[in-house]
């Protein structure tokens, strides 16, 4: 089953851009949902993933590769696990694919993902560097207060929250798409991410 996905992240934006030449496709998929939302997570992300499970995807076509996700360990995660399931992903701009038509690994994309995959870890790490710095000489000036030592907020007491709690409750019942708990609980995309990712933690301890 061959799919093209797209995403844009308002209502207002125009996704003709990644719509074209789209004959062919079983399904087109369009989300209009915040890139911070994990793909699977999203309204029609969530219909790939279906099809994942069933075992009926073969070809997923993308514009771009942040369409998979926000940054690029999510989208590396995205392509790593297509790619070991057999399924064929292509991204047109630029132009990569993990398997070519002969059912082998494209070599040049498994290059480029790679060094991808190289940029991203070495971003993080500058970024992380940059913020220390930062940290420093706001300090050195008596600008920066920060947080007391040893008063890191736990796991444990970001869920006890309310507004922790709020999300947790909308997530629980599975009607709600992550856009509906924004307006629900006021809160933001990534709050939502957060709230989830250390409920599931802590179930796994």
């Amino acid at each position: 089953m061959k799919v093209f996905y797209s995403r844009i992240s308002t209502q207002n934006q125009n996704d003709d851009r990644q719509l074209q030449d789209i004959k062919g496709f079983d399904y087109v998929l369009a989300d209009k949902c915040s890139g911070l939302i994990p793909l699977f997570e999203r309204p029609h992300g969530s219909q790939l993933r279906r099809l994942i499970d069933e075992g009926k995807l073969t070809h997923l076509e993308i514009h771009s590769i942040d369409r998979l996700g926000r940054s690029l360990l999510p989208c590396l995660e995205v392509w790593n696990e297509l790619t070991s399931k057999g399924i064929t992903i292509v991204c047109r701009n630029p132009m990569l694919r993990n398997i070519d038509e002969n059912g082998k690994a494209d070599k040049f994309s498994e290059l480029m993902m790679s060094i991808l995959s190289t940029m991203s870890s070495f971003e993080k790490s500058l970024i992380r560097e940059r913020q220390m710095e930062g940290i420093k000489l706001r300090q050195q000036k008596g600008l920066y207060a920060g947080r007391i030592i040893g008063t890191t907020e736990s796991p444990e007491k970001f869920l006890k929250k309310a507004k922790s709690v709020e999300i947790l409750k909308y997530l629980s019942k599975g009607t709600y798409t992550y856009e509906d708990i924004c307006k629900l609980a006021n809160c933001s995309p990534s709050t939502i991410v957060k709230t989830k990712k250390l409920h599931e933690l802590a179930l796994a301890v």
